[in-house]
């Protein structure tokens, strides 16, 4: 379901059951987050910390740099729009728990707080290879209690900011004032109570509002960048209590300008290969074009494949610091391939067969509408995990060693030539030498030959 129209308002999480070969593999997709700012605007304070991340490039990458030709929510172009919190360095995360006179909180507050921490912290810490310093604070360690029930906000899916939201923000601002300091924080998380709504498994209501210039002010500044945590996403499985976190960082990823890569149809187009696709089940990463967007790669990570002719490139696991990540073939000024690796390493615990992953990404899909499509190696194969809560049939997406994906319309090929042994492929690291105790740096590295047959028009 889109939001209503608004180009700040933020389209509501949707719910898309994918069937799986296992007893229980209920499949949630999550929230959309697609308030942007115009470029020349920019605020700061509490979830409006906007400023532009540093992208790191060169001019070789600036046929790479693709972008939106009309307005776009939450586009996939790069660099990331201004209004946004930034991703990158020390991050002042304000969380608050609150509840209501006919959803009490049950227990004690920070039981609700530990539900996602230091979880979603270490997540971010992995992710971003260090460069996101993501610190949760909370200056009021209880219940937060809202003046009005939860019924007389009239929160439902898709609910629109405007007036339920507004109301709960500005109650929030209030409740809160006395003992905080909005200016001192960069995104805003709301933990709410999980008995206020229904239930994960009937109706997911977990949202986020971004870029928001429109929200009340506190201290002085807008609560642009916000995130809304509704009831526990537990399937049943008993895993509830190791992945049950990561609905934060899908709501994070839009605070820091990513769009859902889900669909009405569920996660069929990315699968679980990024969080901003599927948030449910085991743990996910990012995809290296986020990473990129994000400002967690450098410009020597990342190759700008624009020239016509041939030519190998070398990629080391997503999962790993380091080493080159990315490959990106531009198509036109608004779409092109990407290439990455990805291993069962890190944040990719759900990874069943390690390869080059192949997707397309279209600045000019709007959040929740496909921006990113997979492309699988294996097409029609069922896939290689029966993990409940990940999209079974893109699980093998990945491309190995002497397999080719050609886009013969665009003249583009490409191919794995080679790839690691298998000990490297599962993270099995060199003996360290007796004399030094040093390591020798794993031989992960994979190789993608890239055939183009006409170069990018300027």
């Amino acid at each position: 379901m889109q939001p209503q129209p608004s180009r700040r308002a933020i389209s509501p999480r949707r719910v898309a059951a994918l069937a799986c070969m296992t007893a229980l593999t209920l499949a949630v997709s999550t929230s959309a987050g697609n308030g942007r700012l115009s470029p020349a605007t920019s605020a700061a304070g509490a979830g409006s910390g906007a400023v532009r991340n540093v992208l790191s490039r060169t001019t070789a990458h600036a046929p790479c740099l693709i972008s939106s030709s009309r307005e776009v929510q939450m586009s996939e172009g790069i660099p990331t729009s201004s209004g946004y919190a930034r991703s990158t360095g020390t991050v002042r995360a304000l969380t608050l728990m609150i509840d209501f006179s006919d959803a009490p909180g049950e227990g004690d507050a920070l039981d609700r707080y530990r539900e996602f921490f230091p979880k979603t912290q270490e997540w971010f810490r992995t992710s971003s290879y260090g460069r996101l310093d993501y610190r949760p604070e909370i200056p009021i360690p209880d219940w937060l209690r809202m003046p009005k029930s939860f019924r007389a906000y009239g929160i439902e899916r898709g609910a629109p900011f405007d007036p339920g939201y507004r109301n709960l923000v500005r109650d929030i601002v209030a409740a809160a004032d006395p003992k905080v300091n909005f200016q001192d924080y960069d995104l805003l998380n709301v933990l709410v109570t999980p008995n206020a709504g229904p239930s994960a498994l009937d109706t997911v209501l977990s949202v986020t509002f971004a870029g928001n210039t429109q929200a009340p002010t506190a201290d002085g500044v807008p609560v642009a960048n916000a995130s809304f945590v509704y009831s526990r996403q537990d399937d049943g499985s008993g895993t509830y209590g190791q992945t049950g976190y990561r609905v934060l960082p899908h709501e994070n990823g839009h605070v820091f300008g990513l769009p859902d890569l889900y669909t009405a149809e569920g996660g069929g187009a990315v699968g679980h290969w990024d969080i901003m696709s599927e948030d449910w089940g085991a743990n996910n990463d990012f995809l290296a074009w986020h990473k990129w967007k994000l400002g967690w790669l450098d410009a020597s990570q990342v190759h700008c494949a624009a020239e016509a002719g041939t030519r190998d490139y070398a990629l080391t696991p997503l999962a790993r610091p380091g080493g080159p990540k990315l490959v990106f073939i531009p198509l036109d000024d608004r779409t092109g391939y990407a290439a990455e690796v990805r291993t069962r390493a890190g944040n990719d615990e759900a990874v069943c067969r390690p390869g080059v992953l192949i997707y397309k990404v279209d600045a000019n899909v709007d959040t929740g509408m496909g921006p990113i499509k997979v492309y699988d190696a294996r097409r029609e194969s069922g896939g290689c995990t029966r993990s409940p809560n990940v999209h079974a049939e893109l699980s093998d997406a990945p491309f190995r060693k002497g397999q080719t994906f050609i886009d013969r319309e665009a003249g583009i090929r490409v191919t794995v030539v080679s790839e690691p042994d298998p000990a490297s492929e599962a993270d099995a690291e060199p003996a360290a030498d007796p004399a030094t105790g040093t390591r020798p740096a794993a031989d992960d590295h994979y190789r993608v030959r890239v055939s183009r047959d006409e170069p990018l028009d300027d």
